[in-house]
């Protein structure tokens, strides 16, 4: 006689079926990586390095004049998705200018940069592709290639001989290599030339998350496949979000004419989403429509990253050597830099807080953004805050 080695159902009362939620967030809390939610007023008093304004362009002028404009004339939502009425005559200008401005051939606007992810992961692979990825990359690069029904290889961090093994050795029809061009932990550049010369050599498609060189990398911020001569070439498609170095929401794929339209045919992120609002796609391309007029806000960025970091460092802090607009100080741990971060804001002074999941490499940082925007006396403020508050190893 055979038994069955299945449990007994338990049958559960209503008031029990989240009682594992209580178990799981107990699990968080002993670990350091406790979470909230704090709402902040229009008028904040603290020195904010903890949002990813980079240019210093959410409160400009320009840039909320024609956020209104667009809310005044065309409501406020889109009023469906993109293929049924949600796409107005601002999100063909918004996508028509961005193309020309970064160089590619056209673009695709989406609701935010990571349904703009999904959708070029999901939509350019099949379960015959493989797709190489970095081990840095962001979580919507992630998301998307467990979505994607491929075969996902996870290379060592920018290390385009690693690709170049993996795609050597593959048996799909198809590969495409992932990666992003700056990454938001460190704000170190992937090494874009390495990467396509790897793609190219094997005869796979290149996508690149623009997310943090935009508006902040490239001549006049046109982005780091820009930087890198990749713009508009025929295997690069890269994704870019609009609220960072634009100020605004949202987030667009750009790439290939031909790309493109298979996306506007095929991304479920695209074809069952709302439409990005109208304020939303006003307010970004006033803001584009700034940096075009003014390319030096670009410099400013990565002027003052490097300030930042340098002076950090010589405070006797272990800040990441900057690439972008991203700088990190190392914590000694999650706890640690959690209460680190507390400590900053009671000084008066914002800063993000990066501790795992979020960091691939396990170890936790304070975050900051080296925003366009401030002044010599600001940067200042802010290094003496953090190294006032330095936590005491233990």
């Amino acid at each position: 006689m055979v038994t069955s080695s299945v449990p007994e159902q338990q049958v559960l009362t209503p008031a029990a079926v989240f009682d594992w939620l209580d178990e799981a967030a107990e699990l968080r809390a002993r670990a350091g990586l406790t979470r909230t939610l704090r709402s902040r007023p229009a008028e904040d008093p603290v020195l904010d390095l903890a949002n990813n304004d980079y240019l210093g362009l959410v409160h400009h002028p320009a840039v909320t004049r024609a956020a209104a404009d667009a809310v005044m004339r065309w409501g406020g939502g889109s009023t469906g998705s993109r293929l049924v009425t949600g796409t107005t005559e601002l999100h063909t200008e918004l996508e028509r200018e961005l193309a020309e401005f970064c160089g590619f051939e056209a673009a695709l606007v989406f609701s935010s940069g990571y349904a703009a992810n999904l959708a070029a992961l999901t939509a350019l692979t099949d379960p015959d592709t493989l797709i190489v990825s970095d081990a840095y990359n962001h979580a919507s690069l992630i998301d998307g290639c467990r979505l994607s029904r491929s075969d996902v290889h996870r290379a060592p961090h920018s290390d385009p001989a690693a690709v170049a093994e993996a795609l050597a050795t593959r048996t799909h029809r198809r590969a495409l290599v992932v990666s992003d061009t700056v990454f938001s932990v460190d704000g170190n550049a992937a090494p874009l030339a390495g990467l396509a010369s790897a793609a190219r050599a094997h005869g796979a498609a290149l996508l690149l998350d623009d997310a943090h060189g935009f508006g902040v990398l490239g001549p006049g911020g046109t982005g780091a496949p820009a930087a890198a001569g990749l713009s508009g070439q025929p295997d690069v498609v890269a994704t870019v979000t609009l609220s960072k170095s634009l100020g605004s929401q949202g987030g667009a794929v750009l790439g290939p004419r031909r790309v493109i339209r298979h996306l506007t045919e095929t991304a479920r992120t695209f074809i069952f989403d709302t439409g990005l609002a109208p304020a939303a796609v006003g307010a970004a391309l006033g803001a584009l429509r700034l940096l075009r007029a003014e390319p030096q806000r670009a410099d400013r960025a990565r002027e003052v990253a490097r300030t930042l970091a340098d002076r950090l460092t010589a405070a006797g802090l272990r800040a990441s050597t900057p690439d972008a607009a991203v700088v990190s100080v190392r914590a000694p741990g999650p706890e640690a830099a959690v209460q680190w971060a507390a400590d900053c804001r009671t000084a008066g002074l914002a800063v993000g807080c990066f501790r795992p999941p979020s960091v691939p490499d396990g170890i936790s940082r304070l975050r900051l953004t080296a925003r366009g925007d401030l002044t010599d006396d600001q940067i200042s403020q802010a290094v003496e805050i953090v190294r006032a508050m330095e936590p005491v190893e233990e």
